[in-house]
């Protein structure tokens, strides 16, 4: 499957210096769908050295020019779509519709920071003399280290790849070691654009290995990860040794608001369809959902009955709705936390096992819980997964103090018909990201991220090539 891909290290394709593969498994089957290259030492020192070589190059191209190319990885991302659509699904397990909608979503950050890339705008302000002026310009903070997860592994590099290529920054990307090749197709349609050898590398192997030697390096001034807050410490930690600039997505625990005012049978079902989408394996998935006592009834039943009518399958079947998750233990900490649920009281109103036609795999059935306490694990700690843990409330006050009462702060979603109830409670959630009456919030234009332990930094939209910035204040005194 990986054949014509490997390492790409200055505008080439290469196995590892020292003969080193790793495994990617199908997650439907559990069988080998090929070999990766394990990156060396000298692996990587070879991409610091392209890394250097191309940051002039780059930083001196205009931006119009790198919007031409921008454009180009965007057209011809759109032409590659279905075999980079299917091997992704083999990958990931996730239906063959999503991982289409995936890939037209990354293309999408192509063509929104080929704009991005014209609008880099400085400003002057009038000094405090007539003979003073005032600039500030920005410039590319310099070559990028980013990491990525598996879960969305052609948009999150694409968030990433884009808005480094749009600012001027030569970029090294090292994807998920079980989903690589939506970042081998992404670098194939940058080569075929004309972006400048050097410029975009490709690394895969020991996720620790890899970072480690890249953030060591003073030649990498920026770095930028999309992975588990655990990790995420890590990379902080690392890049405080150097004062590196760093941007992090990690987890969340999207709380939802249901307010008695709202639709709850309509309401039950968009939560079922949006939470079971990937598996649950997203990280702005609506993992806690608060209910009010008025309502619980009819809402708890619409997301069960709405669950329990999922299709389970493989990606490529036609139909299918729900794949696996994407490894074994993914699978047996949801099993962990359904368990820990029950035993503290949760109804169990579907799912719950593994389909018994399913003995290959990692499938999970879609499982909602009902009267969850918040003790409970899956209240307290993000489940990336098929489950959904349903509580019940009956203050606002009270629903907002719980639903802030968590270490994330990612996403959060309010169901209600009133304005009112609605922009109060946007305002009140400690989360970067608000959905009213409506779950689905990803797009090019907006600014994805979260606060306290979800991250720091924005990808996307008019706020994300910043973070591939770095502003300089010049002073002119006329002679």
């Amino acid at each position: 499957m990986y054949e014509r891909f490997g390492l790409f290290i200055d505008g080439e394709w290469r196995q590892a210096q020292d003969g080193r593969t790793r495994s990617v498994v199908d997650p439907t089957n559990e069988e080998q769908l090929g070999q990766v290259p394990h990156a060396s030492r000298e692996d990587l020192e070879a991409v610091l050295q392209a890394l250097t070589r191309a940051a002039k190059e780059w930083r001196g191209t205009s931006g119009w020019d790198r919007s031409l190319v921008l454009r180009r990885i965007a057209h011809l991302m759109a032409d590659h779509a279905e075999d980079a659509s299917r091997a992704m699904s083999q990958e990931t397990g996730k239906p063959l519709a999503e991982a289409k909608g995936e890939w037209k979503a990354a293309a999408e950050q192509f063509e929104w920071y080929a704009d991005e890339a014209r609008r880099i705008f400085g400003h002057t302000l009038d000094g405090r003399e007539p003979s003073v002026r005032l600039n500030v310009r920005y410039d590319p903070v310099g070559p990028v280290a980013a990491f990525t997860a598996w879960n969305f592994p052609a948009l999150l590099p694409a968030r990433k790849i884009a808005a480094a290529l749009s600012a001027g920054c030569p970029i090294v990307i090292k994807p998920s070691e079980e989903a690589p090749s939506s970042t081998f197709f992404i670098a194939q349609c940058a080569a075929a654009a004309g972006l400048p050898a050097g410029v975009l590398n490709v690394v895969t192997g020991e996720s620790s290995e890899i970072s480690t030697h890249l953030i060591a390096s003073p030649v990498i001034r920026k770095v930028s990860l999309t992975g588990s807050v655990p990790v995420g410490k890590i990379i902080l930690r690392q890049c405080a040794e150097t004062v590196k600039k760093v941007s992090l997505e990690l987890g969340g625990h999207a709380p939802v608001l249901v307010f008695p005012d709202t639709d709850p049978i309509a309401a039950g079902r968009t939560c079922a369809r949006t939470k079971f989408r990937n598996a649950g394996q997203v990280c702005i998935s609506p993992s806690r959902f608060y209910v009010h006592q008025d309502i619980y009834e009819p809402f708890s039943r619409a997301m069960a009955e709405t669950a329990a009518a999922i299709k389970i399958g493989r990606g490529l079947d036609e139909g299918t709705e729900c794949g696996p998750m994407a490894n074994a233990r993914g699978r047996e900490r949801i099993i962990q936390l359904v368990d820990d649920a029950v035993s503290r009281g949760a109804e169990l109103l579907a799912g719950g096992s593994i389909p018994p036609d399913r003995n290959r795999g990692f499938f999970f059935t879609p499982t909602v819980l009902g009267k969850v306490d918040d003790a409970a694990k899956v209240m307290q700690e993000e489940p990336f997964g098929p489950v959904a843990p349903i509580a019940v409330f009956s203050e606002f006050d009270d629903v907002i103090q719980r639903a802030n009462d968590v270490p994330f702060g990612l996403a959060g979603y309010v169901f209600s018909n009133s304005l009112d109830t609605a922009h109060k409670a946007a305002e009140a959630l400690e989360v970067g990201m608000v959905g009213v009456n409506d779950m689905l919030l990803a797009a090019a234009e907006i600014p994805f991220g979260g606060i306290k332990e979800s991250g720091m930094g924005r990808e996307g939209g008019k706020l994300g090539i910043f973070d591939y910035l770095e502003p300089k204040y010049i002073k002119f005194r006329l002679s």
